[in-house]
């Protein structure tokens, strides 16, 4: 039997990730997540390697693992490893067997949707469990593993958007610990999702808009190490926007506030009186190819008009209309009221002559009718 193809094989890839990626409704895909751990926890009840794992059962585990017959590399219904479940389960004795005896699996990704690429050290991370996450990492976890399923993407269907990478996802959790392992182990805070993503556009999307904020300004803290063009929170994603215009685009209120502030100078202060700059860089953008006032009113989510009511959005948008909306309004009123005025006159006056034929019906009373305009060679103008 011959192999398939590369070529076979790349579009075999693209129909996967077509079917993957078609729309379910909400309800459809929480059955399917439904059926999909209850298969599961079947599989990890008929696998002793996997249910050694969920119970941190060590001398059952290292039994299984001195066996040369059985497989360390078996997967269960969801294609995840042994490692995978320890972690799901916060068993670090367990987990760390599992290393010592196979380290490979340490870098071992899910395989199966909706948690393709989810590797061990992306579930510690979920768990929040420190102490397994620098086991991880010890033990060589990659911190540039990114996690492309269904689950981990931007849909209405899904409940949580925390990226792909470990360092979205620690950032995400709010867990400063292990952010600051993960970037002392090389993770890079510039790296991007499918989306083109940051982790600070990740943080716009979190609902815990406070600790959003704080994180926010942790990460920022590690930017400049390395020679780059644009600071980190000036990074655009695929559609052109930064984290600041995401912001208002998504009617992020606090974290716009947050990122204002940031942007705020004082000129001066005298007793209750305070005169404060803004640097209006991305905000007043008319010559951008996105502009931001048009993103944040052409936005389908209905928060983002509370961006216009911040400051200094208001004040920015008040000025424009006095001094460009409003003479231009006026312009065109007055060329609308100027045309209709001529149209009505046109329409009164029109020239008229008396009807003289072509009456099909008795009831038709039509005494004049419009004179046509007609030019003919040889005899001038007529109809007027």
């Amino acid at each position: 039997m011959r192999a398939p193809s590369p070529k076979a094989k790349g579009l075999w890839a693209q129909l996967q990730r077509l079917l993957t990626s078609w729309p379910f409704r909400d309800e459809d895909w929480e059955q399917r997540l439904d059926e999909a751990h209850m298969l599961q926890q079947k599989r990890i009840r008929e696998s002793p390697l996997l249910w050694a794992a969920k119970g941190n059962d060590l001398s059952l585990l290292k039994k299984i693992l001195v066996d040369q017959t059985s497989d360390v590399r078996q997967r269960g219904a969801l294609g995840e490893t042994a490692l995978h479940v320890a972690a799901l389960y916060d068993n670090l004795e367990a987990a760390t067997v599992l290393m010592e005896a196979a380290p490979e699996l340490v870098k071992e990704p899910t395989t199966c949707e909706p948690f393709v690429g989810q590797t061990a050290l992306h579930v510690a991370i979920l768990n929040q469990n420190v102490n397994l996450v620098r086991a991880l990492l010890a033990h060589g976890a990659s911190v540039s593993a990114r996690a492309t399923g269904t689950a981990f993407r931007l849909s209405p269907h899904n409940h949580v958007y925390f990226g792909e990478h470990p360092l979205s996802f620690a950032a995400c959790v709010g867990s400063e610990e292990i952010v600051r392992l993960l970037i002392e182990h090389g993770a890079d805070i510039r790296a991007q999702d499918s989306l083109g993503n940051t982790v600070l556009h990740i943080l716009v999307f979190q609902p815990n808009r406070t600790f959003a904020c704080q994180m926010y300004n942790l990460l920022l803290s590690y930017d400049g190490h390395g020679d780059h063009p644009l600071s980190l929170d000036l990074v655009p994603n695929h559609q052109g926007l930064t984290p600041f215009k995401l912001a208002g685009v998504e009617g992020n209120v606090v974290m716009f506030q947050h990122l204002m502030q940031k942007r705020k100078h004082i000129q001066w202060t005298c007793g209750p009186l305070t005169s404060t700059l803004y640097d209006l860089t991305e905000i007043d953008s008319w010559g951008e190819t996105v502009p931001f006032l048009e993103l944040v009113v052409s936005s389908k989510k209905r928060e983002a008009r509370q961006i216009l009511e911040q400051t200094p959005v208001k004040q920015l948008v008040s000025f424009k209309w006095r001094k460009y909306g409003r003479p231009y309004f006026c312009l065109l009123g007055a060329l609308y009221l100027l045309y209709m005025s001529c149209f009505t006159m046109c329409c009164v006056y029109r020239p008229l002559k008396f009807r003289s034929g072509n009456r099909t019906d008795s009831r038709d009373i039509t005494l004049l009718e419009q004179k046509l305009l007609q030019v003919i060679p040889g005899k001038g103008r007529e109809g007027l």
